[in-house]
């Protein structure tokens, strides 16, 4: 039989590492049993053993997972053993801050009666075999979703596009439907799993339809994939590519708070008033609305409704295992107010820049209570800002404002800005699941206090 290799380019993978992932844990000693079957092309099922062959390979694969069938394989509608069928190989990942990204693998081939997966069985240009394959429990974790694997950090709404396969020839859309108790035989009693379905969509292979269709995963925080269902394409009586864990070694976590505090949804608009008791008595009222987004990435356009300022702005945010950091920033106003400087070149014009003022991120991935992160004076939010200072989750309250009563998350930070006091003081935020930033608070260390209100 052929060997399966491939390699993602590194120019495909995202900047900086991420935290230790626990949606797919990987110490040294993590086990998992998998079976995995399909109904028209592996009807007796394929048991395999994966464990971790790494945890840091030193020629840039990431953290290693190796696996290897422990009952033999069954050729579709014979009933008979091809014990002479191989099923094993490695799969390499990477925590980036986009999420899980599987940066290659190695494996047998699959067996002589699946569908192939490419346009051609033999590359008549490089003479290599398909590297495409469906034929384990991973591949089917994978499937067009290499980059990333798993979108993180995972909140409520999250969605993106992926792409998959040996040539970035698969693609699809994702989504995480929620959490749910699901039932494998590793957890018969049910454990808490977060949902993700994926369109997958590839053209052009000798099996297309087969590698197309809606494939939905679970994921347990502490335990990784418990489950596969891939619903292939082809009609009523297409196959059904199924995965479930038999056993592991691993414990179940409770799951991180996955509620949406910062949501990039398009066209979702926000409408704020914002005064100051001494700079800005007569309230400026500004619409905020997120005109482009693109896989958790954002853009937000700022325009004034009414009041002495005539603003427009742009501001970029993105979500990352970093949490909500901001991209890039530009606004300008035509105003008679007249605010106190700010150093660096500094100016608020809009609630955005009082949100977003000092060091990232404006929000961790996974706001937990109590949670502090710093400025550093290294970083590029301080060359940006020149602001030192700490932020903290409080708590959970409720919070009326003009637009309804919110439980929102409250943000509590600590601005030093040398020289300029209207640039130093005490911020309070607050954001409310799926509506984002809906109240601002912040005490000007010139006794000056400016509030935001979301109107609307």
């Amino acid at each position: 039989m052929g060997v399966l290799a491939f390699v993602l380019g590194a120019a495909l993978l995202a900047a900086g590492p991420a935290a230790a992932d626990q949606w797919w844990p990987h110490p040294a000693n993590a086990k998992w049993n998998y079976t995995w079957s399909d109904s028209s092309y592996n009807t007796s099922g394929t048991q395999e053993a994966v464990t971790v062959a790494s945890e840091s390979d030193p020629s840039g694969c990431g953290w290693n997972l190796s696996w290897q069938a422990t009952g033999p394989q069954t050729v579709a509608g014979s009933g008979s053993v091809a014990a002479a069928q191989p099923d094993n190989g490695t799969m390499c990942f990477e925590d980036e801050d986009v999420g899980i990204v599987n940066t290659n693998w190695t494996s047998s081939a699959p067996p002589e009666n699946e569908p192939i997966l490419c346009p051609w069985t033999v590359d008549p240009q490089t003479g290599d075999a398909c590297s495409n394959s469906l034929s384990s429990a991973l591949f089917n974790v994978i499937w067009g979703v290499r980059s990333p694997v798993l979108s993180e950090p995972l909140l409520e709404g999250t969605s993106w596009d992926g792409t998959g396969g040996a040539y970035g020839d698969v693609t699809s859309a994702n989504q995480f439907l929620g959490l749910q108790i699901v039932k494998v035989p590793a957890f018969p009693e049910g454990v808490t799993a977060a949902v993700v379905r994926s369109s997958v969509s590839t053209e052009g292979d000798l099996g297309d339809p087969y590698g197309s269709g809606i494939r939905t995963t679970w994921w347990v925080y502490g335990v990784g994939p418990v489950q596969v269902v891939f619903h292939h394409n082809g009609g009523t009586n297409a196959p059904v590519t199924s995965v479930q864990l038999d056993s592991t070694n691993q414990l179940p976590l409770q799951p991180p708070p996955l509620q949406n505090y910062f949501p990039l949804t398009q066209g979702m608009t926000n409408t704020y008033r914002w005064t100051n008791t001494k700079h800005l008595p007569e309230p400026e009222v500004e619409k905020v609305t997120i005109a482009a987004v693109d896989n958790r990435s954002a853009r937000f356009d700022v325009q004034s409704v009414k009041g002495p300022m005539r603003t427009v702005g742009e501001y970029g945010f993105t979500v990352r295992n970093d949490g909500i950091v901001n991209d890039g920033a530009s606004a300008q106003a035509a105003t008679l107010v007249k605010f106190p400087p700010l150093g660096h070149g500094r100016h608020f014009f809009t609630p955005i820049d009082l949100m977003e003022y000092g060091f990232d991120p404006v929000l961790p991935a996974y706001p937990v209570i109590g949670s502090r992160w710093s400025s550093q004076r290294d970083s590029q939010d301080y060359q940006v800002f020149g602001v030192t200072g700490h932020s903290t989750v409080l708590r959970v309250q409720t919070i009326k404002v003009p637009a309804g009563t919110f439980r929102a998350l409250e943000i509590k930070s600590v601005l030093t800005q040398p020289g300029h006091r209207f640039g130093s003081g005490v911020r309070w935020s607050w954001f409310a699941p799926g509506r984002g930033l809906v109240k601002l608070v912040f005490d000007h260390a010139d006794h000056s206090v400016s509030t935001v209100v979301l109107l609307k």
